[in-house]
């Protein structure tokens, strides 16, 4: 039985991030507020921002989940 292949990401969401990076090395990729954009992470992050307006295939945004566990703990202590 053949493995069913789903691709996560899209051939042009990749091409779309690839751009970036290319463009972050060349010290032209611009951050929201205008800064030149070092990070490598930060670069992936604006292709795949990138990627999504042009509706390819990217998983949304995952959510910041707030730590309910150290709320949690410190009313538990006596």
């Amino acid at each position: 039985m053949a493995k069913k292949s789903t691709r996560r990401y899209s051939k042009k969401a990749s091409e779309t991030v690839e751009s970036a990076m290319h463009r972050r090395k060349k010290g032209t990729l611009k951050s929201g507020s205008g800064g030149t954009v070092t990070s490598r992470k930060q670069a992936i992050a604006i292709g795949l921002s990138e990627a999504r307006e042009k509706g390819a295939k990217v998983p949304r945004k995952r959510s910041s989940k707030k730590t309910s566990r150290a709320r949690s703990t410190g009313s538990r202590k006596k």
